[in-house]
């Protein structure tokens, strides 16, 4: 008995060893098996000059940091992709490791860091040095650089960039050049056509103007841009579409500073790629906010009805003050939102769209969030679009589907978020947690489920709507 026992046991040891990464009679070497990984995933941002706070790109320092990678890979932190990987998508630019990778790095960092042979490495990354489109039709800087302290909390600031076009352009693609990537963290853009910002960057002393909660109080944006982040790619609009962008528009710029340790500065670009002619298309922005209670509606009828005879519309923080409202100490306070016809401030869509990217927007008190689109069909098939587990408010932005998702006319989004508002949420910015409820400041909250669309016929639509003020994230103090 005790000799069959050990045969199986020999034999399942061969099959293993035959079947694992040391197939090959050897573990993974940084040469021949991690040095491919990191290319790949790691050094966008962890290379000299950008926002990662060590390099990645050779033996001795990736040696160095082996337990380290093995431990945030293995625990799905890093890299950055807070988006599932089984519901929704799938994205562009999607940054996530198979579980064969994140095994390779695990027993490479435990078999002690072998090297192996230098030739079985391949050649360095070569990466973009300048504008990876082509140059721009038209770049845009800040108007003077933007100095950083070497320490203190991270900084949200807006700078105004003037376009100063004689007539409405079409953009086809968008292009950020941070000028430190070292502090550059992430970039949301907007349109503003109203002149407001220009005001508020006139009453700062310094370049630019503070906006804890989006783009500034009064601020009416027309619309969004791209947002970028560290290891984002720029990408054409879809055929035959674009962005508009006004005459005299100014382009603005929420940058997310992260203090480095030292002194520097920022003077960040952006280019934009134009279109020679009128596209039949317009990229548009969409929004879905919280469902509002039958017995918060009765009271936001009277409320709209007093500010609308007062000349008066009441603003979003004011609209969805009490609707969301988040106890002290609450660990998973959900909220939902639907814009299913007959719920208020609600509708489906109106005509065929082709859905191109989305946005889950909530501030450090979010817990996860999940988008779905419902069709007008029989069963109200559900249609997945995004889930984010984990929600980390540093690492949110743009998803953009590898192809747009057609939604017929009557589709409607429906949203589930939850949010930790006790004293064991570490991002919690409130010391004890307090009541929150909806605005723009650094305690405040939002959940919006924001996407982009074009019409999916080749008629124009109607050019769109100022969009609601502060749905761009607020600073953490």
């Amino acid at each position: 008995m005790r000799t069959g026992i050990a045969s199986a046991l020999a034999l399942a040891e061969l099959i293993l060893a035959s079947s694992g990464p040391t197939a090959r009679g050897e573990g993974p070497t940084y040469s021949k098996d991690v040095a491919a990984i990191l290319q790949k995933n790691c050094q966008d941002c962890h290379r000299p000059g950008q926002v990662a706070p060590f390099a990645l790109l050779s033996y001795d320092q990736a040696k160095k940091r082996a337990a380290d990678i093995a431990h945030v890979t293995g625990d799905r932190y890093m890299p950055p992709w807070p988006a599932s990987t089984t519901f929704g998508g799938p994205f562009r630019d999607q940054r996530v490791l198979g579980d064969a990778e994140v095994a390779t790095l695990r027993a490479w960092a435990d078999a002690g860091c072998p090297e192996g042979d230098a030739k079985d490495a391949p050649p360095p990354r070569a990466f973009a040095a300048d504008w990876p489109l082509g140059t721009p039709d038209l770049i845009l800087t800040m108007p003077e650089p933007y100095p950083l302290e070497a320490d203190g909390d991270d900084e949200f600031r807006v700078f105004v960039l003037k376009t100063d076009l004689p007539e409405d352009r079409w953009i086809k693609a968008v292009d950020f050049k941070p000028g430190n990537r070292k502090v550059v963290h992430h970039i949301i853009a907007g349109i503003d056509v109203s002149g407001r910002a220009r005001e508020l960057d006139a009453k700062d002393p310094k370049p630019g103007y503070v906006a804890l909660g989006g783009f500034g109080e009064g601020v009416p944006l027309r619309g969004f841009l791209p947002i970028w982040t560290p290891g984002s790619r720029p990408r054409h609009t879809p055929e035959a579409a674009g962005y508009v962008l006004p005459s005299k528009a100014d382009l603005l710029i929420q940058m997310h500073y992260h203090k480095s340790g030292k002194t520097e500065s920022d003077s960040t670009q952006v280019g934009l790629y134009l279109s020679a002619k009128p596209l039949p298309k317009q990229v548009l922005t969409g929004f879905l906010f919280p469902e509002i209670a039958p017995e918060q509606a009765a009271k936001l009828a009277d409320k709209f009805r007093a500010g609308m005879a007062a000349g008066k519309r009441p603003s979003l923080e004011e609209t969805y003050h009490d609707v969301l409202a988040i106890p002290p100490g609450e660990p998973n306070y959900a909220i939902k939102g639907s814009s299913k016809a007959g719920k208020m401030m609600a509708r489906p869509i109106s005509r065929d769209i082709l859905l191109t990217s989305v946005m889950p927007h909530m501030h450090w008190l979010g817990k996860d969030f999940r988008f779905e689109a419902v069709l007008p069909d029989e069963k109200g098939t559900r249609l997945p679009l995004i889930q984010i587990n984990r929600w980390d408010f540093n690492w949110q932005g743009t998803y953009a589907f590898a192809e747009p998702i057609r939604l017929p006319k009557g589709t409607y989004f429906e949203m589930v978020a939850h949010f930790d508002n006790s004293a064991d949420n570490p991002a919690n910015p409130s010391h004890p947690p307090r009541l929150v409820t909806w605005g723009e400041q650094t305690t405040d909250e939002m959940c919006i489920g924001i996407y982009e669309f074009v019409v999916a016929d080749g008629s124009s639509p109607a050019a769109s709507s100022p969009i609601p003020k502060a749905i761009a994230p607020a600073a953490k103090p």
